[in-house]
């Protein structure tokens, strides 16, 4: 298996192609709140500012997407590297890409566990922790679903 894995961005017409890889990739993170619905996701997709497949070969091992207005606010929805792709830099990249993209946005933004591995890869590319800016993140969950 190579290593070389490249950055593309996904066009509406190339995210519902590769919709079932995308959907897998959700499944391999055990992403159920999402899994359990997959037209909602696959609503989300059609509806997001941009996404991003990183590719080994022809295979979509890593995703990417984002929503926001791309002027004042970018919100990096969801990244996701498939399991047997994790640790080899493919999350920056994909992160990177959103980044280049949207350098000159006002504010971009993101959510992720406290304490996962995640913290480290967003803390290195420059996000800083909203507690450590005075600020307070609020997150509402439609009913019914876990956060």
């Amino acid at each position: 298996m190579s290593d070389k894995v490249e950055v593309r961005e996904l066009s509406l017409g190339n995210r519902e192609l590769r919709f079932n890889e995308i959907l897998g990739l959700y499944e391999a993170a055990g992403w159920t709140n999402y899994t359990d619905c997959p037209e909602r996701l696959r609503a989300g997709y059609a509806g997001s500012l941009a996404a991003w497949g990183a590719f080994a070969g022809e295979k979509l091992v890593g995703v990417v997407r984002v929503v926001g207005d791309g002027a004042t606010i970018v919100f990096v929805q969801d990244l996701i590297v498939a399991p047997s792709h994790q640790r080899r830099g493919i999350g920056t990249q994909l992160m990177r890409a959103v980044m280049n993209r949207f350098s000159d946005v006002y504010q971009m933004e993101l959510l992720t566990d406290d304490g996962s591995g995640a913290c480290a890869l967003y803390e290195g590319l420059g996000f800083i922790r909203s507690d450590a800016m005075g600020c307070v993140t609020y997150v509402r969950v439609a009913s019914g679903r876990s956060a």
